[in-house]
């Protein structure tokens, strides 16, 4: 990701800090607990579907890549008793991320790091988790590159993302007109390569954007911002998939 695009997100997060509502109401369609703040759009029981792809024991460590605020790795971190790391190019979504751990009494490593350059050795993590974030890669190609140079063998790779139906076009989100996991797991020398279609996960997120689109944002950033990009959402609906993928390192 370029300094831009960190710029950007720190702005985010730090207007996320400030409207609650925005919280909630993802929260409530997600139906996530109050204690856990959504990183994207990943479901409580989507949650517990990607723990069970991640088959991660007692003492392994888990990378969540694009952590955000990192509750969802600490979730999962939680739920196994796994190591875990989370990296993310925003330095003010990694200080979130490290007071949600504080809050919740969890032991976890949080550090500032792209997508293409994580600054973690090689094979040096069990698993990987990315939600939802995988389209901001660029290029795409080498971070599944890095993805893999990290991986010990034998180890596994968890994403959810959105790809298109049809073929990339020219809408705004080119990022996710582009997409395609499993063609950039299968190059990057991923083993046991797989994509599904998750209808269940994206039925809750249409009613969450329906909802954004509705309401009044005032002068809140974050709630102009979750409004856009629900009248974005609803625009667009039905040119992208909800996926769930996952892959092994040989």
């Amino acid at each position: 990701m370029t300094t831009e695009s960190a710029r950007y997100f720190d702005s985010w997060y730090a207007n996320m800090a400030e409207s609650p509502l925005v919280d909630q109401i993802q929260r409530r369609h997600l139906g996530l607990p109050p204690e856990l703040p959504s990183t994207s759009l990943l479901t409580w029981d989507g949650l517990a579907e990607v723990t069970e792809e991640l088959r991660l024991a007692p003492g392994r460590t888990l990378l969540d890549l694009a952590c955000g605020r990192g509750g969802y790795g600490l979730e999962i971190a939680s739920r196994t008793g796994a190591k875990h790391i989370g990296v993310d190019h925003s330095a003010v979504a990694i200080d979130q991320a490290r007071r949600l751990a504080d809050d919740l009494g969890r032991e976890a490593e949080f550090r500032v790091g792209e997508f293409t350059a994580t600054g973690l050795g090689d094979g040096s993590v069990d698993r990987i988790l990315c939600i939802d974030s995988i389209q901001f890669a660029d290029p795409p190609a080498d971070a599944f590159a890095e993805l893999r140079r990290i991986l010990v063998p034998g180890g596994r790779v968890v994403l959810t993302c959105w790809e298109p139906r049809n073929e990339p076009s020219t809408e705004r989100h080119a990022r996710l007109a582009r997409v395609n996991l499993a063609a950039e797991l299968d190059q990057a020398g991923f083993a046991e390569v797989s994509v599904l279609e998750r209808t269940e996960w994206q039925a809750a997120e249409r009613a969450m954007w329906e909802e954004a689109a509705a309401l009044d944002p005032g002068d809140d950033p974050a709630l102009r911002s979750f409004h856009d990009e629900g009248m974005e959402a609803i625009q667009r609906w039905g040119s992208l998939r909800r996926v769930l993928a996952t892959a092994t390192a040989p």
